[in-house]
């Protein structure tokens, strides 16, 4: 009965995310199906994570359009998300879901997921936010002040913002955690998702692919035409990790470091 009221769940959300403009047809589809597996088989802790960075990183798409107006070919990508974002920011989730579903017994999967969560939502936090930083974003490999909204770029607020994404996924973890398992759980979450969200602006500013348009004259994740119709050329990084890979990895790592921290603070 809870797989079939967490796969009625996720199609529900997933139809009122595409009416809503959050998602188009085929990230719908992708976010019915891993929302549907977390949902049904985690059960409420776990569907309260996944809506947790769900509602608030699509809120936070929307907010402040006029200030964020012109950022946008930047980006491989607009606020309505496709299967590859969705999947980039759930699909680790959604393998840690299955191993909790073989063997439920297993507390390092639920600290994991929590992890993961907490990455890729203080990742979109950090990027949405971050842009309005009245001060320029500064590259996080050699400290070069860099354009708004250049991959690799950090500010203050937006450093900000990933500590703050992170601990609402962990304070949310944190609640269905019992007695000394709470504290572990959120500190674990904030610390790797943390660590996830540097860690994706790594691979920005180094090995991401990163492109440019000739006539506008601006880097961009952009490919194969810019925003402004020009096709575009790369420049650096490796042709095949775009910014759907980054965040999967970086969800990765920052699942990793959670589990690393739990394991080190845990109480027997």
């Amino acid at each position: 009965m809870q797989i079939l009221i967490g796969f009625l769940a996720g199609v529900l959300i997933a139809m009122i995310a595409w009416k809503a403009g959050s998602l188009s047809t085929s990230g719908a589809i992708a976010a019915a199906l891993s929302g549907g597996l977390i949902f049904g088989l985690g059960g409420l802790p776990w569907a309260a994570l996944l809506l947790t960075f769900f509602i608030t990183s699509s809120a936070l798409s929307k907010a402040f359009v006029r200030r964020k107006a012109g950022l946008g070919e930047k980006f491989a990508k607009g606020s309505r998300r496709d299967w590859g974002q969705v999947l980039a920011n759930d699909g680790v989730g959604t393998l840690l879901v299955l191993f909790a579903f073989l063997d439920p017994a297993q507390t390092w999967v639920w600290i994991a997921f929590a992890g993961a969560m907490a990455t890729v939502n203080a990742d979109t936090w950090a990027t949405e936010l971050g842009v309005l930083d009245p001060k320029p974003p500064r590259l996080i490999t050699s400290g070069k002040v860099v354009e708004v909204g250049a991959s690799g770029g950090i500010s203050l607020l937006g450093t900000l913002a990933t500590l703050v994404g992170a601990a609402l996924v962990g304070l949310v973890g944190a609640a269905f955690s019992p007695g000394a398992g709470a504290l572990t759980l959120l500190l674990a979450a904030v610390l790797g998702g943390v660590c996830g969200s540097l860690f994706d602006s790594l691979l920005g500013a180094t090995i991401q692919t990163i492109y440019h348009c000739p006539v506008c004259d601006k880097e961009t994740e952009r490919h194969p035409t810019h925003s402004c119709g020009t096709s575009t050329a790369q420049i650096r990084g490796w042709g095949w990790l775009n910014n759907d890979l980054v965040n999967f990895f970086a969800s990765v790592v920052g699942s990793g470091f959670s589990l690393i921290v739990w394991t080190l603070i845990r109480v027997p």
